[in-house]
């Protein structure tokens, strides 16, 4: 059975409160012992596990565990319930999944179990970061878990997955591109500092508004207030809630985590992420591409 969701005053705003968690009460649960939780980490960073994590946590890695080895998609259901079975997650499980970047790859791994339709899975507001920031405690422990049931379901990619037909059927509507100014402009083709590679053009897709990701934290990587989000996303691009939209990155994982924003703080019921993203756009034969900042 789920876990009550967090009572924290600052979550209570959010439209689906249930879906995000604080530090401090994640440190309560822990601490108590409660049962049916499972506390996941998935990093960029790769190695960063190894080196410390919250105790009792187990580490998910967001290529080898979720993406399949061989084609360019998620793995099946059979191998996604024996990627939750290694780590005692049943199907009634409360997930929490936490990681490096703000929660970069901590959303993309949200999403990815939306996709399979785990019903309870939340995210640590502020990541890893936010954890260690208050000297909450830390291990190389390595846990083990009594491999749980869990049963054999496959994805339902449709309601929050955007494939590139998607995407050129959408052209026209209401779509963001997360990645900095310069990704956009079509200057850079990835972001700053890393090694400009993966789409043969740079750019944008014609009509996305540039909202880099970013702009939905605070510098402590916590997300922002309701109403600062909705000054964001609807007062200043000019969204609606009921809108249909698709949001896009480089490879999905900045992408999850603004189409966490808008699905489960601002409570938009049709938001898709689109994780071809640019390097799978960018690479393609004749679709169309706009250069140049956004448009005021």
């Amino acid at each position: 059975m789920s876990l009550p969701a967090d009572p924290s005053p600052q979550l209570a705003e959010f439209a689906h409160p249930e879906r995000l968690v604080t530090t401090e009460w994640l440190a309560e649960q822990l601490d108590s012992g409660t049962k049916d939780l499972v506390v996941l980490e998935s990093d960029e960073d790769v190695l960063l596990y190894d080196t410390g994590h919250i105790p009792g946590s187990f580490k998910l890695d967001w290529h080898t565990d979720l993406n399949d080895p061989v084609t360019r998609d998620f793995v099946d259901g059979g191998i996604f319930a024996k990627v939750m079975s290694e780590r005692g997650i049943g199907r009634d499980t409360t997930v929490v999944i936490y990681g490096d970047k703000s929660n970069w790859w901590a959303a993309y791994a949200l999403w990815v179990m939306t996709l399979f339709g785990h019903p309870d899975v939340r995210l640590l507001d502020g990541g890893r970061a936010a954890w260690q920031a208050e000297q909450r405690p830390m291990t190389q422990d390595v846990p083990t878990a009594e491999p749980s049931d869990y049963p054999v379901i496959e994805r339902s990619d449709g309601p929050v997955r955007a494939f590139r037909a998607d995407v050129l059927a959408h052209l026209g509507r209401p779509m963001v591109d997360v990645r900095s100014p310069g990704e956009f402009s079509g200057e850079l083709l990835h972001m700053p500092d890393y090694p400009q590679e993966g789409a043969i053009r740079g750019g944008h897709i014609p009509g996305a508004k540039s909202v880099p990701w970013a702009r939905a934290v605070r510098e402590d990587g916590r997300f922002r207030s309701r109403a600062e989000l909705e000054q964001l996303y609807q007062e200043e691009q000019g969204l609606a809630t009921d809108d249909d939209v698709i949001v896009y990155c480089r490879i999905g994982e900045r992408s999850s985590h603004t189409w966490f924003v808008l699905s489960h703080l601002l409570g938009f019921p049709q938001v898709r992420n689109y994780d071809g993203s640019w390097t799978e756009w960018g690479n393609s034969v004749r679709v169309p591409v706009e250069l140049g900042e956004p448009h005021e």
